[in-house]
């Protein structure tokens, strides 16, 4: 559990990151996400799952 949690702060850190550095690139990303439709962005959150979960593997 400590481990989840540590994950989900440095999430919020690379987020957060992110506004703080390119807010207007941030923008325009996600103005573009609402173009895509849910099938999409569906695929696009499995990849990234798929992705990071094999990277946590090969970290651990």
């Amino acid at each position: 559990m400590r481990d989840l949690s540590a994950a989900l702060c440095l999430v919020l850190v690379i987020e957060g990151l992110l506004l703080f550095s390119i807010p207007h690139a941030w923008k325009r990303m996600a103005e573009e996400l609402r173009r895509l439709d849910a099938r999409s962005l569906r695929v696009v959150g499995g990849v990234m799952i798929a992705v990071g979960l094999v990277a946590l593997r090969i970290v651990h």
